[in-house]
């Protein structure tokens, strides 16, 4: 399988347990890898064999429009499943950096979900 890499796209989510923390959008980095079989795409040299990686990053970055989430679990496994629907892809893998304690450059979580096949 081939895979295409968003690396630590920056976005502004309402994300967080406490109500605080959830009122104003913050800081986040997503990193995206989609897996898809590209040999039609590399064959063809056609963007439609492929996953879009700017339609994906324009998406993920108005994603958190008037969403708010508790937990970044909960926001990585809506991220990967948007993806598996809505881009095709085979399978994915996201990771959510939050940065949320003063000690650590960064708090991060990462899923991988497949399509149902």
């Amino acid at each position: 399988m081939d895979t295409i890499t968003i690396r630590d796209l920056e976005v502004h989510y309402c994300v967080g347990v406490p109500d605080e923390e959830r009122a104003k959008p913050q800081r986040l980095l997503l990193s995206i890898e989609m897996q898809h079989d590209f040999t039609s795409a590399a064959n063809e040299d056609e963007l439609g064999d492929t996953i879009d990686y700017f339609a994906v990053s324009q998406r993920l970055l108005n994603f958190g429009d008037g969403v708010h989430w508790k937990l970044i679990e909960t926001l990585a496994v809506d991220i990967a499943q948007m993806i598996l629907e809505d881009f095709r892809a085979a399978s994915v893998t996201v990771e959510v950096k939050k940065f949320i304690l003063p000690q650590t450059r960064h708090v991060s979580v990462r899923v991988m979900r497949a399509r149902n096949r």
